[in-house]
């Protein structure tokens, strides 16, 4: 009995210091990042560095918009780094959302000439307060309320 009694509180010991090691699981994710991209070789410079790191598993460049799209495991300040590491010194993460996201995008914190077609900075200033009075005129004269306009 004493060597199944030592074989089993081994075996105990070991499971739970392995239970202890595990790290967390990184979600999947997907991380954009605005870089001034000119030539072909800083794009493949940037592509070979990214998709080099653990845990990538698709790295998009597209030098029109000046942005990086990277899928996979990983985290987005090391990512940022990573491309920051190539030379690229001002890369940012993506700070724009799409035009038809932002209820005002003409506001001073939103309007940005350099943003790519379609999109506009992301802002405090563009977005709608909840129950504004704006909101509940815009909503007031509706086509999907049918009680907006009873007089025509």
């Amino acid at each position: 009995m004493g060597a199944l009694d030592s074989l089993s509180d081994y075996l105990s010991n070991h499971f739970y210091v392995s239970i202890r090691k595990r790290k967390k699981r990184k979600v999947m994710q997907t991380v954009n990042i605005k870089v001034k991209i000119d030539c072909d070789g800083c794009e493949r410079k940037i592509k070979n560095a990214v998709s080099s790191m653990k845990g990538a598993k698709s790295v998009e460049v597209n030098r029109k918009m000046h942005k990086v799209t990277v899928s996979g495991y990983v985290d987005p300040k090391k990512v940022l780094k990573r491309v920051q590491s190539t030379g690229k010194k001002k890369a940012e993460l993506w700070p724009y959302v799409p035009y038809t996201m932002v209820a005002y995008p003409y506001a001073a914190g939103a309007y940005d000439k350099k943003a790519p077609p379609g999109f506009v900075r992301k802002s405090e200033q563009a977005q709608a307060q909840p129950g504004s009075t704006d909101d509940k005129l815009m909503s007031l004269f509706s086509d999907e309320n049918p009680n907006a306009c009873t007089v025509m």
